[in-house]
């Protein structure tokens, strides 16, 4: 059974209420009131989505931020559009995840082992924050969720900004990572430095992003994509 943590559920709670960057909270608002046509008479969240998934995790899935139209209307990350089709299938068969779908919130979508979080918790104008917003979120919600993710040993970074990012924080070295930075590819691998009880995860392994543009390309497949989280539950045993 997936397990719960009350600390993680007050940093999702007070996440939520964030309003610390104003480009940011003046698009997700804009957003989910000019809908898109095909969900016209569904409410957005419009509100900064939280990670989700088991507290006692072993993998991270690290994203960039959530869909316009995905995360940003659905209040969960990864659900609700094209990307988190792909990314819930193949955790799904990697044995991650209870069922291969992530429609809705309510739809009984559970994670065993994995937490699904993103980098930046805003859906930002043509998927691009800025450095600012960017670090100002990490340093506000990413690093404290990451403390209390106390069991993880492997990063999966899907994209080269998630990448960077872990790196950033999780790398050998003080916070920021003190070696110079690997180089992101798809099943491109570093070590963290991590892995006892209490410590930061022992690797880091990159993907290409599930986005539209990827998948639909062919420069992401499914095989591809299966390989990443077969080698993520070899690194996690």
């Amino acid at each position: 059974m997936p397990q719960r943590s009350p600390n993680l559920d007050r940093l999702s709670a007070e996440l939520t209420a964030c309003r610390a960057c104003p480009r940011l909270v003046a698009w997700r608002e804009r957003v989910a009131v000019e809908r898109r046509a095909a969900y016209a008479d569904q409410p957005y969240w419009g509100r900064p989505v939280p990670g989700f998934g088991d507290a006692g995790a072993r993998l991270l899935v690290l994203g960039l931020a959530p869909a316009a139209h995905g995360g940003n209307r659905t209040g969960r990350i990864f659900t609700g559009d094209r990307s988190g089709d792909w990314l819930f299938a193949a955790l799904y068969r990697a044995g991650y995840a209870n069922q291969p779908t992530s429609v809705a919130v309510d739809d009984g979508l559970a994670l065993r082992g994995a937490w699904v979080t993103a980098s930046v918790r805003c859906a930002p104008p043509d998927n691009k924050p800025t450095p600012d917003e960017r670090d100002r979120c990490v340093s506000s919600w990413l690093v404290p969720e990451l403390a209390l993710l106390t069991r993880l040993r492997v990063v999966v970074a899907l994209g080269r900004f998630a990448w960077d990012v872990a790196w950033r924080e999780l790398g050998p070295g003080s916070g920021r990572g003190a070696g110079p930075r690997p180089r992101f590819g798809h099943g491109a691998e570093a070590g963290l430095g991590g892995g006892t009880a209490g410590s930061r995860p022992a690797w880091l392994i990159g993907s290409y992003h599930v986005s539209q543009q990827n998948t639909f390309t062919g420069r992401l497949t499914e095989p591809m994509l299966d390989a990443v989280f077969a080698r993520a539950r070899e690194l996690g045993a």
